[in-house]
């Protein structure tokens, strides 16, 4: 098929791999949501929620569309330079920016602040990741759709930190 990139293509790669990423701020986010009364940060969680599952929608339906694998056999952010442009991931984390299964554990253990002030350092983190690859993305991806969706996560998100960071400041923390 005309137009369809290859498996190892950047296009191919930042849409299995942000999909996987999306997922998890999915997950984070469902978790805060049970685990405070406070109406911002559940109105934050949700918006996340939201946005993150439908654009992993997309990518998802790109990757049928263009009949590729969901996963890559060369393990994640191979399509970055240098693996993931020289960040290394933390223990258990499946790529950078993402929390491990023991930051996912604590955060279905905590309540209200306390669930609060890691769920928005861990978004942080994850936003910070988001960005270096959607920004990898608008500069390697050839698909025009996709990197146009590319730059709107980058300006989503750069957005969300800020308001994540103030967030923090408001609960007396910061972002780690």
């Amino acid at each position: 098929v005309v137009g369809v990139p290859a498996a190892d293509s950047a296009d191919a790669g930042f849409a299995r791999d942000m999909a996987v990423h999306h997922q998890q701020a999915v997950e984070m986010s469902y978790i805060v949501r049970d685990r405070t009364a406070d109406e911002d940060i559940r109105r934050l969680a949700y918006d996340i929620a939201q946005t993150q599952a439908n654009q992993r929608g997309m990518l998802l339906g790109w990757l049928d569309l263009w009949e590729l694998p969901k996963i890559s056999p060369d393990g994640y952010m191979a399509w970055m330079p240098g693996g993931h442009g020289g960040h290394s991931s933390k223990d258990g984390a499946l790529m950078p920016g993402m929390a491990t299964a023991a930051e996912l554990g604590r955060l279905g253990e905590l309540e209200d602040d306390q669930a609060e002030i890691l769920y928005l350092q861990l978004m942080i983190d994850h936003h910070l990741s988001g960005v270096d690859m959607a920004r990898a993305c608008v500069s390697q991806c050839e698909v025009d759709t996709e990197r146009k969706l590319a730059q709107g996560m980058v300006e989503g998100q750069q957005a969300e930190i800020t308001l994540m960071t103030d967030m923090l400041k408001e609960r007396g923390s910061a972002p780690r």
